[in-house]
C-alpha cells in the first residue's frame, strides 16, 4: 500500500543529532538540579492528572448512559401513565355502559310483562273460539238431524249443515292448536319476564338472582377490580415517576459536578505542562528534552519535505491545503480520502518511521493537518481494516482518520515552537494507554499546514 522508506544510516545520524545535550545555562548546580527535580515532580503530576480525567471521562460515560437511560424510563413511565389513565377512563365508560344495560333489561322486563299479559288475551280469545266452535257443531248437528226428518225437502239443508259442521270442527281444532302453542309460549316468556324481574323487593327473590342479573353482576364485579388494579398501577407509576425525576436531577447536579472537576483537572494538567514547557525553553535538559527536539526536527524535515513537492509539481497548493475529505464507504472507525494521501504515502515514513527509533519509550510518530487528518500513520498502524471488528480496527487501523478531540485539535493547530501534551489514548474495546506527546508546527511557505505528533511513554 506504502512506498516505506528506509534509511538506516541518516536514521542513526539523526538520532545522535536529535539526541544531542544542549548547552545548560549558567545557574548553580544544585539549582539546575532542584528546577530538574521540579520538573520531574511536575511530569508526574501531569500524568497523575491525566489519569484522573481518565476517570472522569469514564465517570462521565456512565452518568451519559444513565441520563439517558432515566430519560427513556421516563418516557416509558409516561406511557404507562397514558395506558393507564386510559384503562381507567374505559372501565368508567363500561361500569355506565352496564348500568344503562341494567336498566334497559329493566325496560325489557316491563316490554316483556306486556307481552304476557297480550298472549293470555290471545289464548282466551282461542278459548271463546274453541267454545263457539263447539256451539256451532252442535247447532250444525241438531240441524242435520232436522233437516234428515224432513226428508227430500231437508237434504239441501242437510249439506249445508254438515259443511258447517266440519267447518266448526276446523276451527275448533286450531283454536285448540293456537291455544296449546300460545300456551309454551306463555310459559317460555313467562320464565324470562320473571328473571328479568328477579331483583325485585322480594327477599326471596334477591337470593335467587337469574343468570342474566348474576351475569351482570360478575360484569359488575369485574369491572370494577379493574378500576381498582388501575388506580393502584397509576399511583404506582406516580410514585416511579416521582423518582425518575429526582434520579434525573441528582444525574444533573452529578454532570455539573462532573464538569467542575474536569476543569479543576483540566487546570492542573495545563500548569504541569506549563511549567515542564517554561523550563524546557531555558535550554535546561529535563526528561521531556529529547521528545521536544525530535518533533521539532521531524517537523521542519515535513514542511521541508512538502515545498519541495510544490516546488516540483507533484502537487498544488490548493490540494496540499484541500479540507473536504470523502468518507471511505464501510469503515469502523469511520476514514476518509484526502487529495494528498499518495504523496505523504511517499514522503511522511523516511521521517515518522526513523522517529520511532529515538527511544523505546516512543509510541508513535505521525504528521496531522490542522484539523488532527491523519493521512499516513506509522506502517504498523496502517492495517487494511477487518470488516465488523471495531476493537481492532480502532487500535490497528489509525491511517487516513480525523482525530478533533482536545488533544489531537491541541496538537494539530498549536503554532507555538512545541507543545507538550498529556493524555489517555484509546486503543478499543475499553483499553487506553497513558501518553505524553511533543508536538511541533508543520509550516510550509510560511504557511500553517500541520503539526508533528511524537508520542511517548512515561
Amino acid at each position: 500500500m506504502f512506498d516505506w522508506i528506509r534509511r538506516p544510516a541518516e536514521a542513526s545520524a539523526a538520532r545522535s543529532a536529535v539526541a544531542a545535550t544542549a548547552p545548560e545555562p549558567a545557574i548553580g548546580g544544585s539549582a539546575l538540579e532542584v528546577v530538574k527535580r521540579l520538573a520531574k515532580a511536575m511530569s508526574s503530576v501531569g500524568k497523575d492528572a491525566a489519569e484522573v480525567r481518565g476517570a472522569l471521562e469514564d465517570t462521565q460515560r456512565v452518568v451519559l448512559a444513565q441520563a439517558e437511560a432515566m430519560s427513556a424510563l421516563g418516557a416509558q413511565l409516561k406511557q404507562v401513565r397514558q395506558s393507564q389513565d386510559a384503562i381507567s377512563q374505559a372501565t368508567r365508560q363500561t361500569g355506565d355502559a352496564v348500568q344503562r344495560a341494567r336498566g334497559a333489561l329493566g325496560g325489557v322486563g316491563t316490554e316483556v310483562g306486556g307481552i304476557v299479559q297480550t298472549l293470555r288475551q290471545v289464548a282466551d280469545a282461542a278459548a271463546d273460539i274453541t267454545k263457539i266452535a263447539l256451539q256451532t257443531r252442535l247447532v250444525a248437528f241438531n240441524a242435520s238431524v232436522e233437516a234428515k226428518r224432513a226428508g227430500e225437502a231437508g237434504r239441501g239443508f242437510g249439506v249445508v249443515a254438515d259443511a258447517v259442521k266440519a267447518l266448526a270442527g276446523q276451527v275448533e281444532t286450531s283454536s285448540k292448536a293456537i291455544i296449546g302453542a300460545i300456551a309454551t309460549l306463555d310459559e317460555r316468556v313467562d320464565r324470562f319476564s320473571r328473571e328479568l324481574g328477579s331483583e325485585s323487593s322480594d327477599s326471596q327473590q334477591k337470593l335467587k338472582k337469574s343468570a342474566i342479573h348474576q351475569a351482570f353482576a360478575d360484569v359488575e364485579g369485574d369491572v370494577k377490580r379493574i378500576a381498582a388494579s388501575a388506580e393502584e398501577s397509576g399511583q404506582t407509576m406516580l410514585a416511579l415517576n416521582e423518582r425518575a425525576v429526582a434520579l434525573e436531577l441528582e444525574v444533573q447536579h452529578a454532570m455539573s459536578g462532573l464538569k467542575t472537576a474536569f476543569a479543576c483537572s483540566d487546570r492542573f494538567l495545563r500548569l504541569s505542562e506549563e511549567l515542564i514547557e517554561q523550563i524546557a525553553e531555558t535550554g535546561i535538559e529535563v526528561d521531556d528534552s529529547l521528545y521536544i527536539r525530535g518533533a521539532q526536527q521531524a517537523a521542519a524535515e515535513i514542511g521541508a519535505l512538502l515545498e519541495q513537492a510544490l516546488a516540483s509539481g507533484a502537487i498544488n497548493l490548493s490540494q496540499l491545503f484541500d479540507e473536504h475529505y470523502r468518507p471511505i464507504a464501510e469503515t469502523n472507525p469511520a476514514q476518509h480520502q484526502a487529495p494528498f494521501n499518495s504523496l505523504t504515502d511517499r514522503l511522511f515514513p523516511q521521517v515518522q518511521e526513523r522517529l520511532l527509533s529515538l527511544s523505546d519509550k516512543v509510541v508513535f510518530c505521525i504528521a496531522v493537518d490542522r484539523n488532527g487528518y491523519v493521512s499516513t500513520h506509522n506502517k504498523k498502524y496502517c492495517q487494511p481494516q477487518r470488516p465488523g471488528d471495531l476493537v481492532w480496527n480502532t487500535a490497528n487501523s489509525r491511517y487516513r482518520r480525523i482525530f478533533n478531540d482536545r488533544t489531537g485539535l491541541a496538537s494539530a493547530r498549536n503554532q507555538r515552537p512545541f507543545l507538550l501534551q498529556t493524555y489517555r489514548r484509546d486503543m478499543g474495546g475499553g483499553r487506553f494507554v497513558l501518553l505524553k506527546e511533543a508536538t511541533a508546527p508543520i509550516m510550509v511557505n510560511g504557511r500553517h499546514w500541520g503539526g508533528l505528533r511524537l508520542a511517548f511513554n512515561f
